[in-house]
């Protein structure tokens, strides 16, 4: 998918669940890395979103495991994260849509998670930064993805940032 589509997915803002309405080559991608990191995760930490349209180069990523608000299953997500005061953080753009991904509302229902980098597991609490906190990080985010600031420009919801407070290193790997 190239940017000019991706783009123009975005731009239609479709108020549907996460992953699915995405254009199936996008779907497939993601997927395709939630599993390469549960199979690989030195291989899948570093990944190069622009072959779901995102442009930037390779990034880090991290899985996250955390559980289903309604469903109470066991769900994975693998999402570019960001070190900060020796923490980890992602971000809830979804694309810059109008709607908070899936994984930061079931986050918000139950904090606890654990997160996989590379080949380190960790449990941990989220938690998502406020006020001047979230004023303080958010543009050394930008500046870092600057595909984040366009999605901010997109919507009219404050994009969340949400830090992994660790509770301990995980060496069963969750």
């Amino acid at each position: 998918m190239s940017q000019d589509q991706f783009d123009t997915y975005i731009s239609r803002n479709a108020k549907v669940d996460e992953l699915q309405q995405l254009p199936e080559a996008v779907q497939k991608a993601l997927n395709d890395h939630c599993e390469q990191y549960k199979q690989d995760p030195e291989a899948a930490h570093i990944w190069d979103p622009i072959v779901i349209g995102v442009p930037g180069g390779p990034v880090k990523n991290l899985m996250l495991t955390y559980t289903g608000r309604k469903t109470g299953r066991t769900l994975h997500t693998v999402l570019q994260y960001y070190e900060r005061d020796g923490k980890f953080l992602v971000v809830g753009s979804r694309g810059g849509t109008e709607e908070h991904p899936l994984w930061f509302l079931n986050l918000q229902a139950n904090p606890q998670c654990h997160i996989q980098v590379a080949r380190r597991g960790f449990r941990a609490i989220a938690r998502t930064l406020e006020g001047a906190e979230h004023e303080r990080v958010w543009p050394s985010i930008v500046d870092e993805q600057p595909t984040q600031g366009m999605y901010q420009a997109r919507t009219s919801r404050r994009i969340p940032l949400v830090v992994m407070d660790i509770i301990d290193e995980d060496v069963s790997g969750g």
